[in-house]
C-alpha cells in the first residue's frame, strides 16, 4: 500500500485557553489533579467529561468512526486527553476530543448526525481554543470554528473499519514484531519511506509495529492507538521504501497486524486515509476494511 495515509491524533487545549471560573460559582469542579477544572456554567449544552465509561459508550454508537477516541481511553493516552461534550435534555449528542501530545494540537470533531449540536458545541469553545490546531471534522463543520482559517486547503480522508476477517486469509505470514530495541532503525526508516510522518516513538513501546526486512527494513505497519482494555485499535504509521513498493509488502505487514491485534481480543480495528489513495483503498478492502465515514484534515491558525 505505497502513499498508505496515516495521521496526527487529536491533542487537548491546555487549561490556560479555556475559560475558568475562578471564583468556584459556577457550580461543581471537574479538576482531576491531572488537569485543573474547566468550568461551563454559563454555557448551557457544553459539559467537560472524565468519566471513561460515559465517554465509551458514547463512542461505541459508531466505534469504527470513534476508534481514535475510543483507544484514547486506555491508561497509556488517558493523561493526554481532555473531552468537551453537548448534552440536550441531559443526553450526550456530540463529542471533542482534544489530544496534547503533538504539536500543534489536534481537535477530533467528528459530528454525530444530526451535527446541529456539533455545529453549537464548536462555536461555543472556538474563542478559547489554541491558537494552532490540526482538526479532524466531519464535512461542513469548518465553519462552525469562527475565528479559524486554514494554513493549507482541507484534505479529503475515508474512515475504514475491518469488518471481515477472514479476508485477511492467504496474506502476510512474514513481518516481525519491533520494539523499543529497533527505534533507530524504524527512524531512519520513516526518513526515507515517509518523511514528515507523526510517529510517536513510545508506541514501540506496545510491540504492536511490524516490519518486513530483506537485509534492512523494507516496510513498517504500525498502530497509532492500542488497548486490549478498550478492545480497540487503529492502525498507523503504514509506508514502504520507494525502491520496494508494488511489491504488496505493506498488504502483508497490515495483514499479520491485524492477526495479532485480533489475538489481543481487540474488537475494533479501524484506520484512516486519504480519499485520493485509491490502491491504498483498494488494498484495505482486499484484507475485508470497509468505508465508515468520511472526513477533512485540515491544519488551522485563528485569524
Amino acid at each position: 500500500m505505497p502513499g498508505t495515509d496515516e495521521h496526527q491524533k487529536a491533542a487537548p487545549a491546555r487549561s490556560d485557553h479555556l475559560a475558568v471560573d475562578t471564583d468556584g460559582s459556577a457550580g461543581h469542579s471537574l479538576d482531576d489533579g491531572a488537569h485543573p477544572a474547566i468550568l461551563y456554567a454559563r454555557r448551557v449544552g457544553v459539559v467537560e467529561l472524565r468519566d471513561r465509561g460515559v465517554i465509551a459508550a458514547f463512542c461505541r454508537r459508531r466505534p469504527a468512526v470513534h476508534a481514535y477516541s475510543l483507544g484514547d481511553l486506555d491508561d497509556f493516552f488517558w493523561p493526554h486527553t481532555r473531552w468537551l461534550g453537548w448534552e440536550r435534555g441531559g443526553k450526550l449528542e456530540q463529542l471533542v476530543l482534544l489530544y496534547d501530545e503533538p504539536d500543534p494540537p489536534v481537535l477530533l470533531a467528528l459530528a454525530e448526525p444530526p451535527a446541529d449540536g456539533m455545529v453549537e458545541l464548536l462555536a461555543s469553545i472556538a474563542d478559547e481554543l489554541p491558537p494552532r490546531l490540526y482538526a479532524h471534522l466531519t464535512p461542513g463543520l469548518l465553519e462552525a470554528l469562527p475565528g479559524f482559517a486554514p494554513t493549507s486547503p482541507p484534505a479529503e480522508h475515508l474512515k475504514l473499519g475491518l469488518v471481515d476477517p477472514s479476508r485477511l486469509d492467504g496474506h502476510g505470514d512474514g513481518a516481525v514484531q519491533l520494539g523499543p530495541e529497533d527505534l533507530d532503525e524504524v527512524l531512519a526508516f520513516y526518513e526515507r519511506a515517509y518523511p514528515g510522518t507523526w510517529f510517536e516513538p513510545r508506541m514501540l513501546g506496545t510491540r504492536r509495529y511490524l516490519g518486513i526486512r530483506d537485509g534492512e527494513l523494507l516496510c513498517v505497519a504500525g498502530v497509532h492507538v492500542w488497548s486490549p482494555a478498550w478492545r480497540v485499535a487503529a492502525l498507523g504509521n503504514v509506508a514502504t521504501l520507494p525502491e520496494a513498493r508494488g511489491r504488496g509488502l505493506a498488504t502483508a505487514a497490515c495483514a499479520d497486524l491485524c492477526r495479532l491485534l485480533l489475538d489481543d481480543g481487540i474488537e475494533v480495528i479501524a484506520l484512516n486515509v486519504r480519499a485520493d489513495n485509491r490502491s491504498a483503498i483498494r488494498a484495505y478492502e482486499r484484507l475485508g476494511f470497509a468505508h465508515t465515514a468520511d472526513y477533512v484534515e485540515v491544519p488551522l491558525q485563528r485569524d
